[in-house]
């Protein structure tokens, strides 16, 4: 399936406590070559929940593709279960829906999941064990690492600036709260109309664009355009925003370029479970 879409837009997100976040940008362009540019959010700093109602909104303009930087599920085909010897859900929608009833945290935030209600299944320092005991990865996941793409972050790694645990439980609290108006990939299948939302990893986005492996962040304005033009976009214009903000223009960019792109939307691995239960980050064939 090919859908056709009319804007894209990427989201750089955040599992960050509070409510207004320095780490979430967002980055959109029109199907028109311009370069993306990167939206505001109220105040100056977007909040999660103001990053679902802003979405909801766009995505009844016009066809918008829409991706976001976190691991849409837990692995589940690798263990049998999101969170072992515990009574959770069995696929992902289900699952978000569980997860943002359990977490009262502010502004679809997740941290208590880790830190209290399912504390054993996560990493946050010597003290819990050998960490390669925690370290499971998703089907796509293994084959990316596999293709030499490198190493992507564990859910269950809670510990350091890299993880991605607590950013992750947020997005599926924010995709419990949106999927109603915008579907999901791979949860629901490509349509030829109207919006959807993808997973995404700016580091492919990044490598397509010529960034060697390893030094994937864009930094400086001439690394930023060298990269838009590798995606066919015009030159950024404006001030040189942080990395977040770089990541999230090369991604829309290069999400522009590779939406018709047929074999990403039908990657060999995705078999019915996999779909139904751990997802597939778009890129990863």
């Amino acid at each position: 399936m090919n859908p056709r879409f009319t804007r894209f837009a990427a989201i750089d997100w955040s599992g960050a406590r509070g409510s207004r976040h320095k780490g979430i940008a967002v980055a959109i362009c029109q199907d028109d070559g311009q370069a993306p540019r990167l939206v505001q959010g109220p105040d100056g700093l977007w909040s999660r929940t103001a990053v679902a109602d802003w979405l909801i909104a766009m995505a009844r303009e016009t066809p918008t593709l829409f991706g976001f930087d976190f691991s849409f599920a837990p692995p589940f085909v690798a263990r049998g279960a999101y969170l072992p010897g515990d009574p959770v859900p069995d696929n992902a929608p289900a699952f978000w829906a569980y997860v943002d009833a359990l977490c009262a945290d502010p502004d679809l935030g997740a941290a208590s999941l880790l830190e209290i209600a399912h504390r054993r299944h996560f990493y946050f320092g010597k003290a819990d064990g050998v960490k390669a005991e925690f370290l499971h990865n998703r089907v796509c996941e293994a084959l990316y690492n596999s293709r030499g793409g490198g190493k992507p972050s564990t859910i269950y790694d809670a510990i350091g600036a890299a993880q991605v645990a607590k950013a992750s439980f947020a997005g599926m609290r924010l995709l419990h709260r949106v999927r109603d108006h915008v579907p999901v990939w791979p949860f629901d299948p490509p349509t030829r109309r109207g919006s959807m939302i993808v997973e995404i990893y700016t580091s492919i986005a990044a490598r397509a664009a010529g960034r060697p492996k390893g030094r994937t962040k864009i930094r400086d304005r001439q690394a930023l355009n060298t990269a838009l033009d590798q995606l066919g976009s015009a030159p950024h214009v404006g001030p040189m925003p942080d990395d977040h903000g770089a990541d999230a223009i090369v991604t829309a960019a290069w999400m522009r370029r590779m939406a018709a792109h047929p074999p990403l939307w039908a990657p060999c691995g995705l078999t019915p479970q996999i779909a139904r239960t751990e997802g597939w980050t778009f890129g990863v064939i």
